[in-house]
């Protein structure tokens, strides 16, 4: 075998690594800084749409209130984003 007859495979296993690994761990890598950052009080969204307010955090799991009095505990990988808080609408009367 030589190596043209090899470059058609090389190219293959270099587009798949260049599509489809290093994007993989470039989500993983920011799901990780994510939920890292997670701290109590912070709004967040689980992989199942549950809309919560963290207020405690521990090494393999969070607190989750999602109603008043009401609080599940979830893995941390099941926060899908954190909601960034929202400022209340400006007066244009000033």
């Amino acid at each position: 075998m030589d190596i043209v007859s090899l470059a058609p495979i090389l190219l293959l296993g270099v587009a798949f690594y260049f599509l489809l690994i290093r994007p993989q761990r470039n989500r993983q890598k920011k799901h990780a800084e994510m939920v890292s950052a997670v701290a109590p009080g912070s709004e967040v969204m689980t992989t199942a749409g549950i809309f919560g307010t963290v207020s405690a955090v521990g090494e393999e799991e969070l607190s989750l209130e999602i109603a008043p009095g009401t609080v599940i505990r979830i893995l941390p990988a099941a926060v899908s984003k954190v909601i960034p808080p929202t400022l209340p609408p400006m007066d244009d009367a000033e």
